[in-house]
């Protein structure tokens, strides 16, 4: 069977947090991956492909809100459509 809806383009600059400006609810209809340093990563929470940036959980810190900390690594950032 073919996909009957075509894929979106992958934005620059991504979140998965539907408050962040940079939420893009179309993409995540799909099943998308983060390669960082040649290597896929399941845990990412943002990025930014032209900054060369993700941001993941610190552990299992969470703030004052009860969201997990962030840390942000940077490196070679690729995102794709699996």
């Amino acid at each position: 069977m073919t996909e009957a809806t075509p894929t979106p383009p992958l934005p620059d600059h991504l979140s998965i947090d539907p408050r962040s400006p940079h939420h893009v609810a179309a993409v995540f209809e799909h099943d998308i991956g983060i390669r960082f340093n040649d290597k896929e990563r399941a845990d990412v929470e943002e990025y930014c492909i032209s900054e060369g940036w993700i941001k993941v959980p610190a552990g299992k810190t969470l703030d004052r809100k009860g969201k997990p900390l962030l840390i942000k690594l940077k490196g070679k950032v690729e995102a794709f459509y699996r």
